[in-house]
């Protein structure tokens, strides 16, 4: 679904609407929803100004990260809440690192970021899977999905792969949950080292 659609969708708006807003007819803007024409420049800061969103959003496929960021984003407006604090947390990407994150005094945005998270997640673990063709790792990642489904509350299960984690330089030494983990990670190590993994 293009971007303008699910706005308007979300938003409540009438195509008609729009049209009156911007000053042109209705049947631009249904042109502009069916890609049969594209919505001009001079529009998008229009556009932007009138939902408080990015230009790009506008113009293009969304992805189910886009929805619940334009959400969030609609939410944010509506409710105007207030960060309570700021939480740490590990970011893998392109830089691993801890990041400040908002808490916030409504649970709804609360929520919404979370699932923004989890949606980022699912996209990376399907890239993962995707890297070649004939992935002969299959079975590895049936291997994770049951352990997250069956035992992801299990604490042997978080030490295990945050020692992973730190053996193949995921995490940097600095990120640790302490002392405890410090020395699993040494015991785990030395059976590595046994076993010349």
């Amino acid at each position: 679904m293009i971007g303008l659609e699910y706005i308007l969708s979300l938003y409540n708006m009438q195509h008609i609407e729009l049209a009156e807003k911007l000053g042109i007819r209705k049947q631009n803007i249904n042109m502009w929803i069916k890609g049969k024409q594209n919505i001009p420049k001079k529009y998008l800061p229009i556009l932007e100004e009138l939902f408080g969103l990015k230009g790009e959003y506008f113009t293009r496929e969304l992805d189910e990260i886009d929805q619940l960021e334009i959400q969030k984003e609609k939410l944010k407006s509506d409710l105007k809440p207030v960060i309570k604090k700021h939480e740490q947390q590990f970011m893998i990407g392109k830089v691993n690192d801890i990041v400040e994150v908002p808490v916030y005094d409504k649970e709804e945005i609360n929520t919404i970021e979370r699932d923004i998270e989890k949606a980022k997640l699912v996209s990376r673990f399907k890239e993962a899977l995707d890297i070649v063709d004939n992935n002969p790792y299959m079975d590895t990642y049936k291997l994770i999905v049951e352990l997250l489904e069956k035992v992801q509350h299990e604490v042997i299960l978080h030490k295990t792969i945050e020692a992973l984690a730190h053996y193949y330089e995921v995490l940097p030494d600095w990120v640790a949950t302490g002392p405890e983990q410090d020395e699993f990670e040494e015991d785990i190590f030395e059976v590595f080292d046994d076993y010349n993994y």
